[in-house]
């Protein structure tokens, strides 16, 4: 399905239990060539090589780069740095839980807005400058989104930035069709992670989608669902698709309420 041995460059990693490292997992299994970027060599020393549960050659065999998103230069070197490319994953998103996120909405730290908004939507139109270059023959850029068509509980300025980012995906479709490349969002059901652990009362959210996926969201397990849509979106099998927003959320996106009692029959309790 993949372009067999291309390079993709999947940004965003944190640990084994990002949606960065199983969507890059599947696109190696699929004959791709993957190189992470993550945020610091500080973070990946504390996330990743102390990690007992991974095995020596599983660190030893990450093809990671260091890219700081807010810091153009740092985007620039990384896709400098790394080749021809077949495709882009950005797999980014940073709100402060303590003044973007939470029970309150307003909040008077700007900066910390303007922050999240950099990281989590302007990094994108950064990324596509310096990659869409290394795409001679056309190619494809992913990013990650959530529900932007529902306002949920605590979720915040971080719901601001989606809605902000799936606009920008509209945008660099229009932009770089001229160069042959696509560009399209994932919109997740929400997925168990160490970044989304940082969201206050995460577990909310996950029984939302309990009460009103008509197909079982599993946020343990599904990021490897999020992973399929993106090797899709990323494949020449995509290859007229640009500028859109596929939801893989188990189907709560289009649901008008929540489950009936029968609806709910086959499904495990939670």
């Amino acid at each position: 399905m993949l372009e067999r041995d291309s390079t993709y460059v999947v940004m965003g990693l944190l640990d084994r239990h990002s949606i960065a490292y199983a969507i890059g997992r599947t696109l190696q299994r699929l004959g791709g060539r993957v190189v992470y970027t993550m945020q610091s060599e500080v973070l990946k020393r504390r996330l990743w090589d102390s990690d007992k549960a991974l095995a020596a050659d599983e660190k030893s065999a990450l093809d990671c780069r260091f890219c700081d998103v807010a810091k153009d230069e740092e985007v620039k070197a990384v896709f400098e740095s790394v080749g021809p490319l077949a495709g882009v994953v950005h797999s980014i998103g940073y709100a402060n839980p303590k003044t973007c996120l939470g029970p309150e909405f307003h909040t008077d730290a700007i900066d910390d807005i303007q922050k999240s908004y950099h990281v989590s939507c302007v990094s994108l139109a950064t990324a596509a400058r310096y990659a869409v270059p290394r795409m001679k023959d056309g190619g494809s850029i992913v990013t990650l989104s959530f529900d932007t068509h529902h306002v949920y509980p605590l979720y915040n300025w971080m719901g601001v930035h989606k809605a902000a980012l799936e606009a920008l995906v509209r945008a660099l479709a229009r932009r770089h069709g001229r160069d042959l490349v696509r560009v399209n969002a994932v919109s997740s059901g929400p997925v168990l992670t160490t970044a989304a652990s940082k969201i206050p009362d995460f577990e909310r959210i996950g029984r939302i989608w309990y009460d009103t996926s008509p197909i079982p969201w599993d946020p343990a397990a599904d990021k490897f669902a999020v992973a399929d849509a993106v090797a899709f979106l990323l494949s020449p099998l995509a290859r007229k698709i640009t500028g859109q927003v596929l939801a893989v959320d188990g189907g709560a996106a289009i649901m008008g309420g929540t489950l009936t009692e029968i609806e709910q029959a086959v499904r495990a309790p939670i």
